[in-house]
């Protein structure tokens, strides 16, 4: 794991990501989502949670699904190059989806420890507070964070959504 830089193109592609929880929210699933993008910053693809489209499956987070996908579409050379976008930091399965796919770069908006004050102990929702970093540093490729990045905004697509379900 290494602690990365902002680049000039992350807080667009970020927003991207954000569109995309705005999105899966308003069709019924959880406000999270991320996006793909190759080494130049071009997206390549993008993914909304699927907890409720993917038929109440807990482990339908949008990086876990974009990872495997990304997988299956691109090598591991492909992906090294390449970052993950989310609206929040990757949790625990999360990270290690990321790391398996061979993603070599994430940014991320909200901090997992922030969603866990804003959420709460919700059954649909019950966050790990590890660090993104921590589980990256335990690999044996080298995966760059940058986050928490766009924080408020990033908090303000969960907003209400955990009271109201």
């Amino acid at each position: 794991m290494t602690v990365a830089s902002p680049r000039p193109y992350d807080e667009a592609l970020l927003r991207q990501a954000f569109d995309v929880a705005r999105r899966s929210r308003a069709a019924g699933d959880h406000p999270f989502g991320s996006a793909l993008a190759d080494g130049d910053g071009k997206l390549l693809m993008e993914q909304g949670n699927g907890y409720t489209s993917e038929g109440g499956d807990r482990t339908a987070h949008a990086e876990r699904l974009l990872a495997s996908r990304a997988a299956r579409v691109y090598d591991l050379k492909f992906l090294a190059r390449c970052t993950l976008y989310t609206s929040a930091e990757p949790c625990a399965m999360c990270a290690g989806a990321i790391y398996w796919a061979g993603i070599g770069r994430v940014v991320y908006g909200q901090t997992e420890k922030a969603l866990k004050e804003q959420t709460g102990a919700h059954e649909e929702n019950p966050t790990l507070d590890l660090p993104c970093d921590i589980v990256f540093a335990a690999g044996q490729r080298t995966t760059e964070v940058v986050g928490p990045l766009l924080e408020d905004e990033a908090a303000e697509l969960q907003a209400d959504f955990w009271k109201a379900r």
